[in-house]
């Protein structure tokens, strides 16, 4: 009786974190279709909007970390409704914008906001909701919903820009970042329950431990072309498209179809993760992201070979999600695991401040970005190559003795 009783609590927690985290990352992976609206109405250049993008991300990278250790110290449920507070002051400031600087202060809220409210909480507080054997398969159906963000904000959002101005669309993203807060309460549940019995210790020890991890160094390191390769498609996709002729409802439908097959291809990473090495298939997926990422730019794009792109990037979009946090979950348990996936998070946020700004900067000065595109490219075939070859554990020497776990 006792086990029907708590049977639900995994339940609302999962759905809490999967609802937030979609309608955070949906609105973040949206926010380049107001870039050509807002240039244009603010009279900026593309470089000057995604000077904002990068300052949310290196906000974001920042704030990851510290916000991670309040969490772990005092609770995940009241890190989760701040941020949510903070994103809806973040959209207000965007909202009254009449220049680059209102943009780059929305930026900053917007970056501390998803610190609370992305995937790095969320995804803390269902691995702590599931026991470790369900662990990479929950994460993975965890990252699958919260795809429908994408999904459905993306084609609403360029449906209102279409027809009215763009203040309405972020009218639209205030009312999205209101209902997170109900979603942040019910995940935040997770602080109730009770953790399993790990190995103590001091955050020193966890982070010195961390530190000295090879394996966690590599994955980190490789981190950061994911934080490249997606904030620059986001962001500067819907401005390839237009500045080549196409729709301005292509792009909203192609980041819909990244998030539709998403669905899919983050539960499936997620699966694979239960049954694979977890290193090598990162390294696989940002191999497979570069490949696609240069067949698609080689050629001058067409409705349908964006939508076929964008299908293929679904399939390789959020599926380091729940590889990575499940990677750092069995490297390190769930004690610290926000915290040491902020710190990881920092130089993904890198990547990140490198798509979006860099893009910008790149298209500015040579008008095209061919640059851009095959720069991500080389990162991400670097970064793939060396998270197989140095991400997983070390071979055991011919004469070592076999060294017993402790705790």
């Amino acid at each position: 009786m006792t086990g029907t009783a708590r049977l639900p609590k995994p339940v609302m927690i999962l759905a809490g974190a999967a609802a937030m985290m979609s309608i955070g990352m949906g609105m973040r992976q949206s926010l380049g279709l107001f870039l050509p609206p807002v240039t244009q109405d603010l009279a900026l250049k593309a470089a000057d909007f995604t000077f904002a993008v990068a300052v949310q991300n290196i906000a974001w990278g920042l704030s990851q970390a510290p916000v991670g250790a309040i969490a772990d110290k005092w609770g995940l449920r009241p890190a989760m409704l701040a941020g949510g507070v903070i994103y809806i002051l973040g959209m207000l400031v965007m909202l009254m914008a009449g220049g680059w600087a209102a943009l780059t202060v929305s930026g900053g809220l917007i970056g501390i906001a998803l610190s609370c409210t992305a995937s790095s909480l969320a995804m803390t507080a269902s691995a702590r909701a599931v026991s470790p054997e369900r662990r990479s398969q929950i994460l993975g159906l965890v990252g699958a919903c919260a795809s429908l963000g994408t999904l459905l904000i993306a084609p609403s959002l360029q449906f209102l820009l279409a027809r009215w101005d763009w203040h309405v669309g972020l009218v639209f993203f205030i009312l999205l970042a209101v209902a997170m807060l109900p979603a942040a309460f019910m995940a935040g549940a997770v602080d109730r329950m009770p953790r399993p019995n790990e190995k103590r210790a001091t955050m020193r020890e966890v982070l010195g431990t961390a530190f000295r991890s090879r394996r966690y160094l590599v994955m980190t390191c490789a981190y950061f072309v994911c934080g490249l390769q997606l904030i620059f498609l986001t962001t500067h996709l819907p401005n390839y498209l237009a500045i080549c002729g196409q729709d301005p409802m292509l792009s909203a439908t192609a980041l819909a179809t990244i998030g539709g097959v998403n669905i899919f291809g983050s539960w499936f990473a997620g699966w694979l993760g239960g049954r694979y090495p977890k290193y090598i298939l990162l390294g696989l997926l940002y191999l497979s992201r570069s490949c696609v990422l240069a067949l698609y730019f080689m050629t001058p794009p067409t409705p349908t070979s964006t939508i076929v792109f964008a299908a293929a990037m679904g399939m390789l979009w959020l599926g380091v999600i729940p590889l990575v946090s499940g990677f750092v979950a069995e490297l390190f348990g769930t004690r610290y695991m926000a915290t040491i996936l902020g710190i990881s998070f920092v130089i993904h946020q890198m990547g990140s401040v490198l798509g979006a700004w860099g893009g910008g900067l790149i298209f500015d000065a040579f008008g095209s970005y061919d640059r851009a595109w095959q720069i991500g490219v080389l990162v991400g075939a670097a970064a793939g190559t060396a998270q197989i070859l140095f991400g997983g554990p070390a071979r055991p020497r011919m004469d070592s003795q076999p060294v017993l776990a402790t705790g």
